[in-house]
């Protein structure tokens, strides 16, 4: 019998460099609700495992210099999914009130007309992320003229 690779495969979690480990460690725990796991303090060797309800999500690297490169070959940007788009609102006056940069002004369809949509921030060191709903974003043009989807930013 041949079993076939990965049968139950999903996202499992998501490790990020970052290069100021009690920032970071601030700002996924105000706007995402982690709870801190585990975590590494040794000088050199900082690290931190994020998640909710005992599923690790994000775990973080304090091994970095610079700001995220969005022209690099790699991640272009982290997605997490909530249920209402009162929850992708509530979120983004919390990033609003820490002074989060946004790749777009307001909730953004996923594509023209498409009803699910968030919206698109960056984390401390410039990694782009994005809540959002999968329903509840009124129909209207993407934020790119011309782009398929909303991810061409």
């Amino acid at each position: 019998m041949t079993m076939s690779k990965a049968q139950t495969l999903r996202t499992g979690h998501v490790g990020l460099n970052v290069t100021d480990m009690e920032r970071s460690l601030a700002f996924y725990r105000e706007v995402f609700d982690f709870e801190v796991m585990a975590e590494g303090k040794d000088e050199g060797r900082r690290w931190a495992f994020l998640g909710r309800e005992d599923r690790l999500m994000i775990t973080l690297w304090q091994q970095s210099e610079g700001t995220f490169r969005p022209d690099a070959p790699g991640l272009h940007h982290l997605s997490f999914q909530v249920g209402t788009m009162g929850e992708v609102d509530a979120t983004a006056e919390v990033l609003r009130s820490l002074g989060t940069e946004f790749a777009h002004d307001g909730v953004v369809p996923h594509g023209e007309g498409a009803e699910s949509g968030g919206i698109f921030f960056t984390d401390p060191d410039g990694t782009r992320l994005e809540i959002y709903a999968p329903t509840g974003a009124d129909p209207s043009a993407a934020p790119t003229p011309g782009a398929p989807t909303c991810g061409f930013f």
